[in-house]
């Protein structure tokens, strides 16, 4: 069976589509659809934008999950048996299993990204990255600190990304390496993602995502928060929102995927990071892209 999966924020770089957007029909419909339903070239900033204008939470977002699905809808061949994506990602998946519209994807990824902005700034802080501890040490540790500091990205065995107060991280930095870790990496990011701080976010994009239309999938999606197959819409609904203040259990939503008959793993966006997760998670799966 074959595993479609989408990437989240991090993965952009200059110069992302415009290979597809001048070689496409279909993806150049999808790429001027987006700058008008947007209101601003989000193209032009794609193509020809600085690191740090691509680096900005309203430019990110849409267009890393433009790209995605893109790439995913302008294929051919495209037929997935079985989706998820990583954070931001889910959203792409959603697409790409006609849950959601584009458009209406769009305007949800725009809404979250301004959201999660405005999240940012009442509650300053941050995330890190701790390699080569068992995930149970990297909870226990959390949880040991006075200030919010959780675990945010399941990402690989040996890989778990952690988000919390920027007081919280330093510490939590400190206590991991003197546990063993090989690295406390502090990320360059602008807030605490997937953790009890983003609740502003949630509660913003709660509202938009029930008014939204969802629609009948034509294949499960694995989503990040319980990391288990979905057809339903309403549990679906629920899972989105509850995705901005809960961990993105992606080592368990690719074992799920094995475990359900998911042989190759095709990721649709910019760079190979999930790929790289994917081997590290289930090392006999194959992994592609389109």
């Amino acid at each position: 069976m074959k595993a479609y999966v989408f990437p989240g924020q991090g993965a952009q770089f200059t110069g992302m589509g415009k290979d597809l957007y001048e070689s496409s029909a279909k993806a150049k419909a999808l790429f001027d659809q987006a700058d008008e339903i947007l209101g601003f070239k989000l193209t032009k900033i794609m193509f020809e934008g600085t690191a740090d204008e691509q680096k900005q939470t309203k430019v990110t977002q849409p267009a890393i999950f433009l790209h995605s699905v893109a790439v995913a809808l302008a294929n051919d061949t495209f037929q997935p048996d079985m989706v998820a994506g990583h954070s931001l990602g889910e959203f792409s998946a959603l697409v790409a299993n006609k849950t959601l519209s584009f458009e209406d994807a769009l305007r949800l990824v725009s809404k979250r990204a301004t959201a999660m902005q405005h999240a940012c700034e009442i509650n300053p802080s941050t995330m890190a990255a701790i390699l080569g501890l068992d995930d149970k040490v990297v909870e226990d540790i959390c949880a040991s600190i006075d200030d919010v500091v959780v675990a945010a990205n399941y990402n690989c065995p040996g890989q778990l990304v952690i988000s919390g107060t920027i007081k919280g991280i330093e510490i939590a930095c400190e206590k991991m390496k003197a546990a063993g870790a090989k690295r406390a990496l502090p990320l360059q990011v602008g807030g605490a993602f997937h953790s009890p701080l983003m609740e502003p976010a949630r509660a913003e994009l709660a509202a938009a995502i029930e008014s939204t239309t969802f629609a009948q999938p034509i294949c499960a999606v694995y989503q990040n928060v319980n990391a288990l197959p979905s057809t339903d819409i309403a549990t679906i609904k629920k899972n989105l929102i509850a995705q901005l203040t809960a961990p993105v259990r992606w080592t368990q939503s690719v074992q799920n995927m094995v475990k359900d008959g998911g042989k190759t793993f095709i990721e649709c966006g910019p760079g190979k990071v999930l790929q790289g997760l994917v081997k590290k998670i289930s090392p006999e799966s194959e992994v592609a892209s389109l």
